[in-house]
Order: structure tokens, then C-alpha cells, then sequence
């Protein structure tokens, strides 16, 4: 495996004058207060290739990968056999359910282990329509959902006849609480909002809504896979929902894990059919190597924060004030309600397939969106409900920094990003 030091080092020139906005400083100097640059940044040095896509996912922390190894080898039994082997994994998958409950201030039968985000959602959204669906047939969730959530409320809308309002946002990419009160009808049965937005960074009033679901007696699900370890957590209480969306691989933990924090006595009808494992709300062998993984890193990252804000915020503005010198670059996202280590703009004369193919070529890994459909032709859709101009929102670019990101790696992009636009315009 090729670790981030074993990668070749480069050293690039300063950002050229042209690309700053114009000043009588020096370019050191053109920045925002919170970043302290060092006049000798004549030249940088630069481990290749530079990841700003940490929002698509983290590499896996060692300290994580290392409590994983031990249910690979000699912690290998079935937790469902009754003999001594699998009730040795049985004894440590409830110590791993009772450490995330802990974590999580709920209770362990209330925690169900999933292979990550998109089952997580599938069986918030799936299974509570379905196990409520007597009460009412009326669904609410927003136009900037992740594809996990939205086209699950899609084919229920299609296939199973249920109606579903799709709440607006304003042009930073938030939802107003107004218009969730007001979309809420005496069907209504269920409620799916994000924490915070995958491709903007743009974070929901998400206690509020929950808050205003209660109110109504409507059950509330919110998907936190990108709200984890980038904001404070106090316990699951905080989001006021009844069901909570979590990804390991988001935190430094593996792929192919998840959870969906199920608030009691709710038991959404099961979508995936077989055994009755974890207490016949998900079947499938428990897979206790990734559960293991996924707890530590919850354990090591979420009460506080792997994704420093202190760190990543100084970053990320002075990487944004470069990206918006150049001509054409249009900041999307809220400026006070933000992800601290994501920025999101559009670039005019340009499409999101060139800009990531000109980035790559730089050694500069970063998104054009939701790493789930970065390869589609379609514009954002989250730009286009953010009122985002169709041509304009096909030319998404998303830099998600993380704890390994560094000024000179931004420093890095501010000088090549510019060619890369260059390039592309006509």
C-alpha cells in the first residue's frame, strides 16, 4: 500500500500575481486573518497527489484498521452459531453494540448495524413507509437529498403510491423550517431531511425540524452521514429524530459499514429477508470486522471532532478566496452555515467532467459533486434546486479537506487551479 510519504514530492512555484485579486501586498499577505503565511513560501512542498475529497470518503486511521484485525483471523465465528466459537463473536458483537449505544447515549436495541449510508437509508425510508402506510401515504423530504434517500422516495412515489412533497431550498442550499410546517398534512407519516449536505457543506436547522415533526406527531429521519465528525456531538438526542443515518468510511472507518439508530418502540418492516439477525430488522450475517471498525472509529473521532474546525476553517476560506479570483468562479453554499472542510463553487465556460479530468492531471483529487454520481452527464441537482443556472450547475467543483490537508497543499491548488480553467475555456 502506498502511504502518503512514500509519494513523490514537488516543489511548485508561488501563485502567479495575475491569478490574485489585485493588491499592493504581497501574495503571502492576501488572505484571510486567520491564516498566518510565512514570507519564505517562495516555493512549497507538496506530497503528490493532493486529496481534497474527503467528503467522498477517508482512508481507513491504523489504530482503526488494527482493533479490525483480530475478527479477520482468530475472531472468526458466526455470531448466530450456538457453539463456543460463535458465542465468542456473539459476546463481542453485543460488546460492540453496547460501546455505540454508550456513545450514543441510546439504548443497544435501538442501534441496527448496516453495510453503510445507503442501506441506512433505505431502511429509515422503506421501512417506516411501509409499517405506516394504514396511517397515512404522505412523505416529506427535500430537493438536495443524496441519491441514497431521494430515489428511495422516487419509486415510493412511483411503485407504491405514495405522495411525496420535495421541500425547497433557499439559493445557499437550507431548508426553512416555514415550509416543512407548512408541508406537513394530517397523512403525513414521515419526514427525511439531511444534517448536512454532501456536495456543498451547507448544514440544516436539523434539531428544529425534528423539533417541528414532534410537534406534530410525525416521525423524523435525518441522514448525518456527512454531519458526523465534522460537528459537535452530544449524544443522538440532539437531532430530535427517531431514526439517525451513520457511515463509518466518513470518520476514518471502514467501508461497507454503517448503522440507523432506530428510536423504540418503532420497528420499520425489514427490506432485506432471510435469518432474524439484529433482531429481525436486517438480515445477513453480522459482518463484525467492519462493526468493529466502524464503533472505533465512532469512538475516536465523533466526541471530538476529527475534522477540526480550528484546523480545516482557515484552510479552506484562504483556498476559497484563491478559487474566487479567478474570473467566473461563483462561491454555492451558505457562508455562515457551512461543513468547516468543504467549499463548493461553479466555473463558468466549463463543465464538471473537464474540471476533474484537468485536476487530475495536476495530481489534485476533488469532486464534482456526490462521489455516487460524479460520472453522470446531469447537472447537480443540487445545484439546480439551489436556482443554480442548468450550464452553470454541470460545472460543480467540490474541494473537501480533511485532518492530513496542509496550507501548502492548498497553496498548491490555488497555482494550478487557474491553468486548469485556462485550459478548458474556449
Amino acid at each position: 500500500m502506498t502511504r502518503k510519504h512514500d509519494r513523490p514530492t514537488i516543489f511548485t512555484g508561488r501563485p502567479a500575481v495575475s491569478n490574485l485579486r489585485k493588491s499592493n501586498s504581497p501574495y503571502w499577505l492576501q488572505t484571510t486573518p486567520a491564516v498566518a503565511f510565512r514570507p519564505d513560501f517562495a516555493y512549497l512542498r507538496v506530497v503528490l497527489p493532493v486529496y481534497f475529497d474527503y467528503n467522498a470518503t477517508t482512508p481507513l486511521d491504523p489504530a482503526v484498521k488494527a482493533v479490525m484485525l483480530p475478527y479477520l483471523d482468530e475472531i472468526y465465528g458466526n455470531p448466530s452459531s450456538v457453539h463456543q466459537i460463535g458465542v465468542r463473536a456473539r459476546a463481542h458483537l453485543d460488546e460492540q453494540r453496547d460501546r455505540l449505544a454508550h456513545l450514543c447515549g441510546s439504548k443497544p436495541s435501538e442501534i441496527v448495524f448496516t453495510s453503510g449510508g445507503t442501506e441506512s437509508n433505505n431502511l429509515a425510508i422503506f421501512g417506516v413507509a411501509r409499517t405506516l402506510k394504514a396511517k397515512g401515504r404522505h412523505l416529506i423530504t427535500s430537493s438536495i437529498e443524496h441519491h441514497a434517500a431521494l430515489h428511495c422516495f422516487q419509486y415510493l412515489a412511483k411503485k407504491e403510491g405514495f405522495a411525496v412533497t420535495y421541500l425547497p431550498v433557499d439559493a445557499s442550499g437550507r431548508i426553512s423550517p416555514d415550509d416543512l410546517a407548512k408541508a406537513i398534512r394530517p397523512d403525513t407519516i414521515l419526514v427525511s431531511l439531511m444534517a448536512a449536505n454532501n456536495e456543498t457543506g451547507t448544514i440544516q436547522p436539523v434539531a428544529e425540524l425534528g423539533a417541528l415533526c414532534q410537534e406534530h406527531g410525525v416521525l423524523f429521519h435525518t441522514d448525518a452521514a456527512q454531519w458526523f465528525g465534522k460537528e459537535p456531538f452530544i449524544d443522538i438526542r440532539q437531532f430530535n429524530a427517531n431514526l439517525v443515518s451513520i457511515c463509518a468510511h466518513k470518520f476514518h472507518g471502514p467501508k461497507g459499514s454503517g448503522a440507523l439508530y432506530i428510536q423504540s418502540p418503532l420497528l420499520p418492516d425489514p427490506i432485506i429477508f432471510g435469518g432474524g439477525h439484529e433482531n429481525e430488522r436486517r438480515a445477513g450475517t453480522e459482518n463484525l470486522p467492519a462493526i468493529a471498525g466502524l464503533v472505533e472509529a465512532f469512538t475516536r473521532f465523533i466526541p471530538t471532532p476529527v475534522f477540526d474546525r480550528k484546523q480545516l476553517q482557515p484552510l479552506t476560506e484562504r483556498l476559497l478566496n484563491g478559487c474566487l479570483a479567478i474570473p467566473g468562479v461563483h462561491f454555492r453554499g451558505s457562508a455562515a452555515h457551512r461543513l468547516a472542510n468543504t467549499i463548493s463553487f461553479t466555473v463558468e465556460g466549463c463543465d464538471g467532467i473537464s474540471l476533474m479530468a484537468g485536476l487530475d492531471l495536476e495530481s489534485i483529487c476533488a469532486s464534482s459533486g456526490s462521489a455516487c454520481s460524479a460520472g453522470s452527464l446531469e447537472p447537480s441537482h443540487v445545484m439546480t434546486a439551489m436556482g443554480v443556472d442548468p450550464r452553470q450547475a454541470n460545472a460543480l467543483v467540490r474541494f473537501s479537506l480533511g485532518r492530513a490537508s496542509t496550507l501548502d497543499e492548498v497553496e498548491h491548488v490555488i497555482a494550478r487551479f487557474p491553468e486548469v480553467v485556462m485550459r478548458i475555456r474556449p
